[in-house]
């Protein structure tokens, strides 16, 4: 996560008036602003390749697919966050054009600067949204995927994808093939 940027305290609606305005995307978390740094190319291609994959899988449903530009709402911890790619079945998030509040699937892929804040403090916002099923991180460095899932008793069950396993999101019934996730990453 980058540091804050040098501005007075926003409520959540100064924010979204100001980001709007900005050439840059910035997150925003208690009333402080954080500047999303540039990603690798291998960042992109992965959460290309979710998108894609998660888009043509979710064709004919009531689910939708969006990537990084989409801010997603975190409201119990007055926070709005940017995703690598979320899914939303929620017709009221179909029609939002600034953010997303009600997503399925929350996918992250780590980067060195942000790999303990997006398994840390941002997971623990995510978890807070009751909509949330599944939250999946993945790390090009490792080729490993995390997969988080919300139970019936409300906690939340890891299950590492190991190398040609598939990526199974019970939610959605939709399941990636590994070398699907890790296509084109070297």
């Amino acid at each position: 996560m980058a540091l804050p940027q040098p501005t007075p305290p926003f409520t959540a609606a100064d924010y979204l008036r100001w980001e709007a305005e900005q050439p840059n995307k910035h997150e925003y978390v208690h009333g402080d602003t954080f500047a999303m740094g540039a990603t690798s190319r291998r960042h992109m291609t992965i959460s290309g390749n979710v998108f894609a994959a998660m888009d043509t899988a979710l064709e004919g449903t009531p689910c939708r697919t969006y990537m990084a530009d989409m801010k997603l709402q975190a409201a119990a911890d007055d926070a709005y966050f940017y995703p690598d790619v979320l899914v939303t079945c929620d017709p009221d998030d179909h029609k939002a054009d600034q953010f997303m509040r009600w997503p399925t699937l929350v996918v992250e892929v780590l980067s060195p600067a942000t790999a303990a804040y997006d398994r840390g403090d941002k997971f623990a916002a995510y978890r807070r949204i009751a909509s949330l099923k599944e939250f999946v991180l993945i790390d090009p460095d490792q080729r490993r995927i995390e997969h988080y899932r919300r139970t019936q008793a409300d906690r939340w069950e890891l299950e590492e994808i190991v190398p040609e396993q598939p990526l199974h999101l019970p939610s959605l019934e939709v399941s990636l093939p590994w070398t699907r996730v890790f296509r084109n990453v070297d």
